[in-house]
């Protein structure tokens, strides 16, 4: 098996890629101890062709695998898709149309995020040897073990599509699925942009002084991260953040008071950067703190309600054989045990029609939860 390596070659297997509806794609890739990821291997099948592109293979155009990713007319087939899309939209081509084959699995009654090992074992009744998952993919050459392994991948992904696909036509879930793709494939969950980077982070208080070096530490561990091409974590902790910004150190000595940061940061390169921005930014916090709400004081919702709310969407999630998880979470059913229109998927769309007109019933005593047996039943309450 020899891996695509070549500007021709990758031509030809793209030509042949394209004729086919459908490609399934995977990826090997390395970002332990990196903030981007680095790309290795890209993987990628039709249910008529299949090959392996070394994407580190000097001088090799990766433009013709692109352009597929981009073509409206091609579906992309992937499992657990979010760290592929990263890598892809960092390339400049976002898969679309695109299908995960995880979040279909869910739809279809395999439970909360299937492995794939798991659902080639129950659909394709064969078993995956995961031997080379964990092997340095960055190293050349590979091995036959290593190429095996990750052909192996997308052929059995392509074979698990087209079944997968009519399981939940059959069952009228395939539109689920198709609005769930239009969330993964937001531009907004993979953007890297520093000055957007305190979004993703949770401030714990809201005074002016305390949300600018907030934001001004996380876009800086931001910068750093890309700068230096380092996990966030190796710049600094999230948790280090909110210290930071509750004490707003602008010296050597006061970096070395806090906890969350290593002994000597202060005074180092990193620590030296880190103060001239906090420097800047405390001479007019009012000038540099971002204009957010605040949240209002919301009553808790009742324990009994929500623990009611739980049993109800764990038997319409068995009974349906779609995992919960698709359908609401805690938070979820917290909110809507407060308000009967809570801003929450599981009151919208299909999600609604399976559990949330009865999740409304059931606080409004018009339904009641049995016990037939082992399985838990819903029944209307006649007035």
């Amino acid at each position: 098996m020899t891996p695509i390596t070549t500007n021709p070659a990758l031509v030809d297997f793209c030509a042949e890629l394209a004729k086919a509806p459908f490609i399934a794609v995977d990826t090997e890739f390395m970002r332990e101890t990196t903030y981007w990821p680095r790309l290795c291997l890209i993987q990628a099948a039709s249910a008529d062709v299949s090959g392996i592109i070394d994407p580190m293979a000097e001088g090799l155009d990766m433009e013709p695998f692109l352009d597929l990713l981009r073509d409206p007319k091609i579906i992309k087939v992937f499992h657990a898709a979010r760290q592929d899309i990263e890598i892809f939209v960092r390339l400049g081509a976002m898969p679309l149309p695109m299908f995960d084959t995880q979040v279909a699995a869910m739809a279809a009654g395999f439970g909360d995020q299937v492995s794939y090992e798991a659902l080639v074992r129950q659909m394709l009744k064969k078993e995956l040897d995961k031997g080379s998952r964990f092997t340095d993919w960055a190293r050349r050459p590979l091995s036959e073990a290593q190429l095996t392994y990750a052909l192996g991948d997308v052929t059995h992904l392509a074979a698990l599509y087209p079944r997968l696909r009519e399981q939940l036509a059959k069952a009228g879930r395939l539109d689920w699925v198709l609005q769930e793709m239009s969330a993964l494939t937001d531009p907004q969950l993979y953007d890297t942009t520093p000055e957007n980077a305190w979004k993703r982070l949770k401030p714990k208080k809201y005074s002016a002084k305390y949300l600018a070096a907030f934001v001004a530490t996380a876009v800086w561990r931001e910068r750093m991260a890309q700068e230096r091409d380092q996990p966030r974590g190796r710049i600094i902790k999230d948790e280090a953040i909110d210290e930071i910004a509750t004490q707003a150190p602008t010296d050597p000595d006061a970096f070395n008071r806090l906890r969350s940061v290593s002994k000597g940061f202060g005074a180092s390169r990193l620590g030296e950067s880190l103060i001239a921005e906090l420097k800047t930014v405390l001479a007019d916090p009012e000038a540099h703190a971002p204009d957010i709400e605040r949240p209002g004081h919301r009553p808790a919702a009742a324990p009994s309600v929500v623990e009611l709310l739980k049993v109800l969407l764990k038997a319409k999630s068995d009974n349906a054989g779609v995992a919960t998880k698709m359908i609401a979470n805690v938070a979820d059913l917290e909110k809507i045990a407060l308000d009967d229109d809570a801003p929450v998927d599981a009151l919208r769309g299909w999600r609604r029609e399976m559990f949330g007109e009865d999740a409304l019933k059931l606080k409004r005593g018009e339904l009641a939860l049995v016990l037939n047996g082992s399985r838990v039943e819903v029944v209307e309450i006649e007035g």
